[in-house]
């Protein structure tokens, strides 16, 4: 991974205040680049393969690619819906969901098919809208956004800044308010949300170069 200078002398003076980072692994992919990424900032994270690992984390990230139903459907097979309420919603552990992870915070999916989701947010997961024939779904590469909220996740990141997307569905919150970015595809839709503890985005920040490792910095910022 590149940086430059300024990213590099950062990152030395960089001192989260979460110790032990858990990455939930429920079969759904890009589990070792978020690793990775934390790990380069400074941060410690570990994989938790089983909800029993949580009870030593300070914080959460569930990542993922692919369909919303086979997410969910991991989720449960495998007792991380009940861990996951327990930890994030009962206990209040900061924690970020990515891509995938984000949707399956939405009351509902609708990707082949209606599905549930874990409710945390109300509101549904709907395809990308397709109407001009110049853009491709799903989508892929690097959009800038327009961000609501820069004293979280986004604080210190250049406005200018782009964020690796790889999507198909976005999540469509009926609360506005919580949506603290958003990026322009055909029409605009949420990037980010926040809602007390809860985190969430629709890019890749592990993927994003020095923005994301900036946004994942503030992350590890966030106290219980």
């Amino acid at each position: 991974m590149d940086l430059d200078l300024q990213t590099v002398l950062w990152i030395i003076s960089f001192n989260p205040n979460m110790k032990n980072i858990a990455v939930i692994d429920y079969g759904m992919g890009n589990v070792r680049s978020v690793c990775n990424a934390i790990d380069h900032i400074g941060g410690c994270s570990f994989v938790a393969e089983e909800p029993e690992r949580l009870r030593s984390a300070d914080g959460i990230i569930l990542p993922g690619v692919g369909a919303f139903g086979d997410g969910m459907r991991n989720l449960r097979e495998h007792g991380w819906v009940a861990a996951l309420n327990h930890h994030v919603i009962e206990r209040g552990l900061p924690f970020l969901g990515i891509c995938l992870g984000m949707q399956l915070l939405a009351a509902r999916g609708l990707e082949h098919g209606e599905h549930q989701g874990l409710g945390w947010l109300e509101g549904a997961v709907e395809r990308l809208p397709n109407g001009d024939p110049n853009l491709r779904i799903p989508h892929v590469g690097w959009n800038d956004l327009h961000v609501r909220d820069d004293d979280g996740l986004f604080e210190g990141v250049d406005r200018e800044a782009s964020f690796y997307f790889v999507h198909s569905f976005v999540l469509c919150p009926e609360d506005s308010g919580i949506v603290i970015a958003e990026c322009e595809y055909g029409q605009r839709f949420a990037a980010a949300l926040r809602r007390d503890n809860v985190f969430a985005t629709q890019f890749h920040p592990e993927k994003s170069q020095r923005a994301g490792l900036l946004l994942l910095a503030n992350f590890l910022k966030q106290e219980l």
